[in-house]
């Protein structure tokens, strides 16, 4: 990754959907610089100070996780209302480039681990999901709920046809995580039009294991919360896992077709119309 000065950036045009709201909670598009810093300041304290990444020089003086990426990025935000309406309250976040954003900062942030030449072939509005990090006070089921809300929210919006991201393993030994990796070859592995494959000098094996001895059931409770939500929604992964050293992480490439992520709101707003018109 490579580190600029920290940028903030309003929101793309037209990135709105308004806010959904669970309580105190909130989720909505960061709509000032000042969100974006807050978004930042918190993927430091969670990436850096917590799981152990390393920053580089500028990264660490700042005390805030910044690359070129994030000026061009909509960032989603989940907002604590008990503790204000704006920068304040920032106590979740999701990075959404969109690939006309994606195209401004000289392609996909995935593209530095994977080919992502199969997605770019993909007849359809493509959104790449990243830097996704919650606070630890606020790790529960409702957080991660109105993320997910939020996200489908976007896609819903935007008419987004396909996601994906690298998400992460703890760790940066792929023995450590054999079985998870494993698994998900044998059981989530992306059909050949759709699987970006790890970089060459990146690359690194995901069947560690033979199949036929895996406890499937152990290996998918293994799997980080985040995974487990993307294979919900009929995730894919990609072939190869890649190493970050940096970010202390095994990273694997996740695809997901948003059908199952749209539906229900498009019969949601369906049914607002239609109550409208009656």
């Amino acid at each position: 990754m490579t580190a600029e000065k920290p940028i903030g950036a309003a929101p793309q045009d037209g990135a709105g959907f308004g806010e959904l709201r669970a309580g105190h909670l909130g989720v909505r598009i960061a709509g000032s610089p000042a969100e974006v810093d807050a978004v930042q300041a918190l993927r430091f304290r969670v990436f850096y100070e917590e799981m152990g990444a390393t920053p580089e020089p500028t990264v660490a003086a700042a005390r805030r996780d910044h690359d070129r990426f994030d000026a061009v990025a909509d960032h989603l935000l989940v907002i604590d209302h008990a503790i204000g309406p704006g920068p304040e309250g920032v106590v979740g976040t999701y990075r959404l480039i969109q690939q006309p954003a994606a195209e401004r900062a000289g392609g996909f942030y995935s593209a530095g681990e994977y080919k992502v030449a199969p997605l770019l072939r993909f007849p359809g509005r493509l959104l790449e999901l990243g830097r996704s990090c919650v606070d630890a006070a606020y790790r529960n089921r409702a957080v991660m709920q109105l993320l997910w809300r939020g996200i489908a929210a976007y896609v819903f919006h935007h008419r987004i046809d396909l996601m994906f991201g690298c998400a992460s393993l703890p760790g940066t030994d792929p023995d450590a995580v054999a079985a998870e990796l494993t698994y998900l070859y044998y059981h989530h592995l992306a059909p050949p039009a759709l699987r970006p494959r790890a970089l060459e000098d990146r690359y690194v094996e995901m069947r560690r294991l033979d199949p036929r001895t895996l406890d499937q059931r152990r290996a998918r409770a293994l799997l980080p919360p985040l995974i487990k939500g993307y294979l919900r929604l009929g995730g894919f992964v990609g072939e190869g896992a890649v190493i970050d050293r940096q970010f202390n992480t095994v990273d694997v490439a996740v695809v997901v077709k948003t059908d199952l992520v749209t539906d229900k709101y498009y019969r949601h707003y369906e049914r607002q119309l239609r109550d409208a018109l009656e």
